[in-house]
């Protein structure tokens, strides 16, 4: 790396950094409670830390949410603990997020947030301890060349921030190790290079560290890690590994708490006064057609278990919309039973808990479904916008098989590709068929719109909305929705349907009262 400072001394004594570059993982023994213990607590500081990015928080904002998080979650009762629980927190969530791209990707991009901000809390001597860590391989530069670009540094200093002077310290870059400075024409270039201030290496070292970390999770995952380690290990930890990647952190909803007294008289106004977007669509959907397909049933009826149905009410519910439509008999025969598993009182007698939002989110709900998230899954459908750009193709393939059609054929060859062009010309269609039949989901904007708008969204708060499902945003989406209906702020966030119910109905009650 090319330093570019005064002639100064050096500090007399450095200050060892809090924060670690996660090389290696320490060879500790970990008891399985803090295994998965750690994890869940790192996990939370990176789904705030996600939740305030795509919430638009400002950068000073952010600086504050993570130390706030940090301190919240990451403390240890033994001060000394506490690069220990940093560091197997880290690399048990390694394990979690390697296997497949979209968690490495999430992963990613969380840890790299983490240490950012992480960083810029650091010391100036901390952080050029490091820098020094990483070994970038750049020479330095005398100080003859400060002379010569100073006044160009001072400038851009000005712009962005304090004027550089004789102690500030710069670094010499090739420019594309720094896109987000160059982007932002916060850095002065020349010939290629990029000078870096100092309280601008940040994004320096950060663009390495998640190189590293991209490389290291690759790996791990190539690696098979539960191939190397014991049966009697692999047994314990498995689950445990696999759980905390969709597992859901927030409050136990299992059973109702504030508003248990909810009666079968009261779900039709409580529907249209609290229930969020994906219930209110099921139930929407229950009433039309009298009927929903198992996963809108699960979503639905957990959902309404955990409100305050009780099992008498929920049965009494079901067979009165499904009746209309299968009749009373097969109800009882059918479906009852499903009904009585749900509440624990049938089969193995698990009292099943409601679907969080990354539950709902990541389901796949297929043709005459309308269970899932309406904020993802009303785009579900993409090869309709696929259709409509690519919709010439299908003319190519026509025009072709007419023109050919149109003359005695002799050549096998010609032959085979008139073959071929039938063959893509039915997949065509059939994928077309599907893709109408899957407008039984929300899969227009129009239709969301539509549907915020019988809640009562509208204005900026609709756009809002809309532009954090295109940037799949979905929990932020809902959260804005709530906050709109109810002309109340959320800093928490939805994560849950049943906070969403909750925090509706304690707003209503307040202004009742």
């Amino acid at each position: 790396m090319e330093i570019v400072r005064s002639q100064r001394k050096p500090a007399d004594a450095a200050v060892a950094p809090a924060l670690s570059l996660y090389r290696s993982a320490p060879a500790l023994e970990v008891r399985l409670e803090d295994f998965e213990l750690y994890a869940i607590d790192r996990l939370r500081v990176l789904q705030g830390i996600s939740d305030g990015l795509s919430r638009g928080k400002k950068p000073e904002e952010m600086e504050k949410l993570v130390s706030e998080l940090w301190r919240a979650h990451m403390r240890h009762q033994d001060p000394s603990e506490e690069m220990n629980k940093d560091i197997i927190a880290h690399f048990v969530l390694r394990l979690v997020y390697c296997r497949t791209e979209d968690l490495r990707k999430w992963f990613l991009s969380m840890e790299t947030s983490l240490f950012r901000y992480r960083f810029r809390l650091e010391s100036p001597e901390s952080q050029r301890l490091l820098m020094s860590e990483f070994q970038l391989p750049y020479k330095a530069i005398n100080h003859a060349e400060f002379e010569t670009v100073k006044d160009k540094l001072n400038q851009v200093a000005r712009s962005t921030g304090p004027s550089s002077n004789a102690e500030t310290l710069f670094f010499k870059v090739p420019f594309e190790e720094v896109p987000e400075l160059v982007a932002g024409r916060r850095v002065f270039m020349l010939k290629g290079f990029a000078y870096v201030a100092m309280n601008q290496v940040v994004s320096l070292v950060a663009t390495q560290f998640r190189s590293n970390l991209s490389k290291a999770l690759v790996l791990t995952n190539s690696r098979k890690w539960t191939s190397t380690i014991r049966d009697k290990e692999k047994n314990r930890l498995t689950p445990i590994v696999e759980a905390l990647s969709t597992g859901y952190l927030g409050p136990d909803y299992s059973q109702p708490k504030e508003f248990s007294e909810i009666s079968l008289k009261d779900i039709y106004q409580l529907a249209s006064s609290s229930f969020p977007l994906c219930m209110r669509h099921l139930f929407d959907k229950l009433r039309e057609n009298h009927h929903l397909k198992h996963g809108g049933r699960m979503q639905l009826g957990l959902f309404l278990k955990a409100v305050g149905l009780k099992l008498e009410d929920a049965l009494a519910f079901w067979k009165s919309e499904f009746s209309q439509k299968v009749g009373a008999e097969r109800f009882d025969k059918e479906y009852s039973y499903s009904i009585r598993h749900n509440y624990g009182k049938e089969g193995k007698r698990t009292d099943y808990t409601p679907y969080a939002c990354h539950k709902i989110i990541s389901s796949t709900p297929s043709v005459g479904d309308h269970h899932g998230c309406p904020y993802r899954h009303f785009r579900s459908c993409r090869l309709v916008d696929l259709f409509n750009q690519k919709f010439d193709v299908l003319y190519f393939l026509v025009y072709i098989y007419y023109n050919s059609a149109m003359h005695t054929i002799h050549c096998e060859s010609i032959r085979a590709t008139q073959k071929s062009i039938v063959h893509m010309l039915q997949i065509f269609c059939f994928s077309i068929i599907v893709v109408c039949n899957c407008r039984s989901l929300f899969n227009s904007e129009e239709n969301l719109r539509a549907a915020l708008g019988k809640m009562g969204v509208g204005g900026r708060s609709l756009d809002d909305i809309l532009d954090k499902v295109r940037s799949r945003h979905y929990q932020v989406a809902c959260t804005l929705t709530f906050e709109a209906v109810h002309a109340a702020s959320c800093d928490s966030g939805i994560n849950h349907p049943n906070q969403y119910f909750e925090a509706s109905q304690k707003i209503l009650q307040t202004t009742v009262s």
